[in-house]
């Protein structure tokens, strides 16, 4: 792996990540008293908290208020007048704040220079407001004081509404995880979650992960994105990632540790003898110890998921790979080629898609398609290997395949396997009851059996044999059209019509 010459990073022990301008807070004055604005602005010019200045909004009536709250809802802190347009103004502007903006977030304190006008015991009691004060009684360290509080009140507020939406997002990712085995939206889901939990919700993450095999391969996957980084979300490569983003991941794996560089931080983390992930994220603010113990255990987490997903894919991927290899012996045996039982299977798969079957029956055809001659394990290679033609004995056992296929397939209670066992069984029954074991008519043939008895015999006519050459599309075409409502289900022959043109580039793109 080659390493790149940059300007040096910082080892995380080491570093002190440099703050970048941060969005103000967010302060909205709504008062028909053009000096309380003055004043207000004046008493708070100097202040901040969390490395936020504020930005101050003036309305002088409530209407204006109202259109303020509603264009600007990230509005942190209300000051609004009891008394404005009459006497009640600023009341009912508290109304539908809640109400009809439905914002529950910003904080709100009511000000008054006529006390009597709204008792504040009523006031306090009957409104969703978080202060109610006398405009003498707001010194500049009251007003202070208060601010302080509010923010910090409305910053927490927003920290449990941000991870509510992320727990909606990993809830959601999670179903897709399980339906699809995918751990990208997962890991993307709970990463976003993550940056949220830690007040990082503006920075952009990537997840990588390698594994050094037995053969000391080195892998790397691309597990979440988030932010700027989603457009990334299809590079499983390091040497494909942008070339910083490459640079600072490169470094922290020949360092051995994790790494900061002004609003970079990536993290090393080993996970036993032969898992690593590297956690590359870019943010605003100087990362605490607390946030980055997190990181760590959201990169823990996921790097583990990710291996119990990937064991699981690979067994899957194997017993795949053994139908197919299943189904290339059995062809050999009977002198067939072995590609014949892959291009049915992309075939049956296609028509499958075709017709509109759904994604879990397209997918589970196209594994089950190779196991729809299995039967023929149980045929004498005398008869199997018969140059000339099959007497009426030898054909009526060679015949019974197709129940011996069924018969080894029936008791296992896999997907694949059963649906394997309906296709053996049924592949060379007709659509008008002439074919066999069962002289099955129409529908009552399932539609897997169906759909492999027409793929079937299109690959074989397609394909040269020893006893024939090979058909041209135009020939086949008029097989299919002559046997629709016959041999074949008349909805096959349509779509395979269709569908014959690629049917065709298939035996080219995979030959005998």
């Amino acid at each position: 792996m080659a390493f790149f010459k940059k300007k040096s990073a910082i080892p995380l022990d080491d570093a002190a990540s440099k703050v970048t301008l941060l969005a103000p807070w967010k302060i909205a004055i709504i008062d028909d008293e053009l000096g309380i604005h003055d004043v207000t602005k004046f008493a708070l010019s100097h202040f901040e908290l969390d490395g936020k200045k504020l930005a101050f909004y003036s309305s002088f009536s409530a209407e204006e208020g109202f259109a303020l709250l509603r264009d600007e809802p990230d509005i942190a802190l209300a000051f609004i007048d009891v008394v404005m347009e009459n006497d009640q103004a600023g009341l009912d502007l508290v109304e539908r704040i809640r109400n009809e903006l439905h914002n529950h977030s910003t904080r709100i304190i009511l000000r008054t220079g006529q006390p009597g006008c709204a008792p504040e015991e009523r006031v306090i009691r009957e409104f969703d407001i978080n202060d109610y004060k006398a405009k003498t009684e707001l010194t500049a360290t009251k007003l202070k004081s208060c601010v302080y509080t509010s923010l910090r009140s409305y910053r927490d507020i927003k920290t449990i509404e941000q991870s509510q939406r992320g727990m909606e997002k990993v809830i959601e990712a999670s179903s897709s995880v399980l339906l699809s085995n995918t751990l990208h939206n997962f890991g993307s889901a709970v990463l976003e979650q993550t940056l949220q939990l830690l007040n990082l919700n503006n920075s952009a993450l990537y997840l990588t992960s390698f594994r050094e095999d037995l053969y000391q391969d080195t892998h790397m996957n691309l597990l979440a994105a988030t932010g700027d980084m989603v457009s990334y979300r299809e590079i499983d490569n390091v040497e494909s990632l942008p070339g910083e983003v490459k640079e600072y991941i490169i470094e922290a794996i020949s360092l051995g540790k994790s790494i900061v560089h002004d609003n970079i931080y990536v993290g090393f983390y080993k996970f036993g003898r032969d898992v690593t992930s590297i956690l590359y994220l870019q943010h605003d603010t100087a990362l605490t110890t607390l946030q980055v113990r997190i990181l760590e255990l959201f990169a823990a987490n996921v790097s583990l998921t990710f291996e119990n997903l990937s064991s699981k894919e690979n067994v899957q991927q194997t017993q795949r790979e053994l139908i197919l290899i299943i189904g290339d012996a059995i062809e050999q045996r009977s002198k067939e080629t072995g590609a014949h039982v892959r291009r049915v299977a992309v075939m049956s798969e296609m028509l499958a898609a075709y017709i509109g079957m759904s994604d879990d029956f397209v997918e589970t055809m196209r594994y089950a398609a190779p196991l729809h001659d299995v039967g023929k394990i149980g045929i004498p290679e005398s008869i199997l290997h018969k140059p000339g033609k099959l007497t009426a004995e030898e054909w009526e056992i060679m015949k019974t395949h197709a129940e011996k296929g069924y018969n080894l397939l029936a008791a296992s209670n896999r997907i694949i396997a059963k649906m394997g066992g309906r296709i053996a069984y049924t592949h060379h029954e007709r659509w008008d009851g002439n074919g066999y074991p069962r002289g099955l008519v129409g529908n009552a043939i399932p539609v897997e059996g169906r759909i492999m008895a027409i793929v079937d015999v299109i690959d074989a006519l397609l394909s040269k044999r020893s006893y024939k050459e090979a058909w041209t599309e135009e020939n086949v075409k008029d097989y299919l059209i002559e046997q629709s409502g016959k041999q074949f289900d008349p909805e096959m022959c349509t779509a395979s019509l269709v569908l014959l043109s690629q049917f065709v580039a298939i035996q080219q793109q995979m030959p005998d």
